[in-house]
């Protein structure tokens, strides 16, 4: 039996329709599953993703300690009366540490006791190996003791302690013997020096303590008392030229009532700063070591400041908070 050929082309439209229908009939739930996994795995993603809680900030060390006292992250303090050597207050002022050049105001002293101050001084070649502050000057050149003594203790020239100690001892170890000697005599029995101007060695060492003991002696003196309170001086050298020398203790022009004494810094001492303040009636010594610039001013000038104005009837309340 033939059908016509119109029927034929029909029937052919109505099977390829037919299987393009079933064609997306069995595609469509894979589509769906396709999706149905993409929202799964954004679901993961969103859950790994999920923010940690934020920790909540630790408070702010506060600013002053009972009693008043000043709160600071130096290493070690002691402040002291300078008068009667009361201790107003310390924290680990027994700890053995590396005095920088804080050193140089017993070197002053052992020097400016024995006199003689006017008298001339040779500067001899191995004067002038000292690094790395100095003065530069010349072997061959002469100085009065006294200029060459406010020179180091305004701005602290290595060649000139090393210069002051040869010219007192004739070698750094008889200087260094005369040093320890005076230190006991003051009372700074932990310590123990080995050079005139403080570079690191592991023989030397001091402690806040000590270098009070040393720094109250050093206040009685006349000539180093004016000495540290100069902001400044003009040091000629022999050929005419002059420098002006500018104290290294900031404290100085921040502080009205800040009269010394003597700073030192290496890069194991940390920033280190012995310093000095009067008003009638009252006179303070304070040690800091191992703390940080600018922290070391801000925090002597603190201590000064309370320790000048300070209650006495709180002396009790502020001991018991030292540490």
């Amino acid at each position: 039996m033939k059908f016509p050929q119109r029927s034929c082309f029909r029937w052919q439209l109505w099977i390829t329709l037919l299987c393009c229908f079933c064609t997306t009939a069995l595609a469509a739930p894979t589509s769906k599953k396709k999706k149905s996994g993409k929202s799964t795995s954004a679901k993961k993603s969103q859950t790994v993703r999920k923010a940690k809680p934020v920790r909540p900030a630790l408070p702010p060390e506060p600013e002053f300690l009972p009693g008043g006292v000043p709160n600071t992250r130096a290493a070690a303090v002691i402040v002291i009366d300078a008068r009667s050597g009361e201790v107003l207050y310390e924290k680990n002022a027994d700890a053995p540490r590396a005095p920088a050049s804080t050193v140089k105001l017993l070197t002053s002293l052992v020097v400016a006791e024995r006199g003689y101050l006017d008298q001339m001084v040779t500067v001899m070649p191995s004067d002038t190996f000292a690094e790395p502050t100095r003065l530069n000057v010349k072997a061959g050149e002469t100085y009065r003791r006294i200029d060459l003594l406010r020179a180091l203790l305004v701005k602290s020239p290595n060649d000139v302690a090393q210069m002051l100690a040869r010219d007192y001892a004739g070698t750094p170890e008889a200087f260094a013997h005369a040093m320890n000697q005076r230190a006991r005599a003051a009372g700074a029995t932990n310590s123990h020096f080995v050079n005139p101007n403080g570079l690191p060695n592991p023989r030397q060492y001091s402690t806040a303590r000590d270098l009070a003991m040393i720094a109250r002696a050093a206040y009685a003196n006349p000539t180093i008392r004016s000495t540290v309170a100069m902001p400044q001086m003009v040091f000629r050298y022999n050929d005419g030229r002059v420098r002006e020398l500018e104290n290294t203790n900031k404290v100085l022009k921040r502080l009205p009532y800040c009269n010394g004494m003597k700073t030192g810094y290496t890069n194991l001492a940390g920033s280190c700063l012995i310093s000095s303040a009067s008003r009638p009636g009252r006179d303070v010594i304070t040690v800091i070591l191992g703390h940080t610039k600018p922290r070391i001013w801000q925090d002597s000038a603190a201590f000064l400041t309370w320790a000048l104005w300070r209650n006495p009837a709180m002396a009790a309340t502020s001991a018991s908070g030292s540490q």
